[in-house]
């Protein structure tokens, strides 16, 4: 039987030095071929497509203006960095951004959808569809038609929710809302349209609902006994557990209350009825 011998130590540092030194020409060669690749022109983002519906910007306006922002070639790029750069796109809220083999960035963009201004005449801020907050170029919007909604800071979401519910709520008066304001102690006032002044006071947006339906449903009644209609309104205030005041234009003030219930018939004595 024979028997294996080990190998004198002289080859087995022979064999050590010839591993390390091959697998250090590997590591040189590997940094050599990534230097290469991250410094060719070949790999440079030299292509931006851009994707979305976009009303308020265009995709030649952004290449111009983010292209410059970007650092890296195609393997060295930032995704997280470069959405952010869109992201600070006027209008843009929502960027995703992706590579595209070898040299092309591809860009999906969602825009803003403003529903009305937020804050006070001298601001830039608008609230979107999510009730989100957002700054604009005021100059590209149209003021007619928007409202313009205020109230503390981080209330956007819940102020655009009341103002939802109310508009309905006046459209068969053909009342429009143009102003609506929380203020820090959790009062409500609108301003209408032509101008009128709405209190709609506290409490939960159900109980100021319905205060405004209450309102609603009465206000012919009552602007019909001055020969006029609705858009005389110049003030009302629905603070009132049980009626409103208001002041009709040409006509001092007035107070608007629900008619009292209809007594129930009472049943006829006997001998009333023999």
């Amino acid at each position: 039987m024979k028997r294996t011998l080990p190998a004198p130590l002289d080859v087995k540092l022979m064999n050590v030095t010839a591993t390390v030194l091959f697998l250090g020409c590997a590591a040189l060669l590997l940094a050599a071929a990534s230097w290469w690749v991250v410094r060719h022109p070949a790999f440079s983002i030299s292509r931006i497509i851009v994707e979305g519906e976009l009303v308020h910007n265009n995709a030649v306006t952004l290449r111009a203006n983010v292209a410059p922002s970007l650092t890296g070639n195609f393997f060295t790029i930032d995704l997280g960095a470069a959405r952010e750069t869109f992201e600070e796109v006027p209008w843009v809220r929502e960027a995703q951004v992706r590579r595209e083999y070898p040299n092309s960035l591809r860009v999906e963009l969602h825009e803003h959808v403003a529903e009305a201004f937020w804050g006070p005449d001298t601001g830039a801020e608008m609230v979107n569809s999510f009730g989100e907050v957002f700054e604009a170029n005021i100059g590209e919007v149209e003021r007619e038609g928007i409202p313009r909604l205020q109230g503390p800071a981080g209330t956007s979401q819940q102020v655009l929710q009341v103002y939802r519910m109310l508009a309905p709520a006046l459209a068969p008066l053909s009342l429009e809302i143009d102003e609506l304001t929380l203020n820090d102690r959790g009062s409500w006032k609108a301003r209408l349209e032509h101008g009128a002044q709405i209190e709609l006071g506290g409490g939960t947006v159900e109980q100021m609902l319905q205060r405004v339906q209450r309102f609603t449903r009465t206000l012919g009644t009552v602007t019909a006994q001055y020969q006029r209609k609705a858009d005389a309104l110049e003030y009302v205030d629905l603070r009132y557990e049980d009626g409103y005041a208001l002041r009709l234009h040409g006509v001092s003030t007035v107070q608007g209350k629900l008619p009292p219930p209809r007594p129930k018939p009472q049943p006829k004595p006997a001998a009333a009825r023999r």
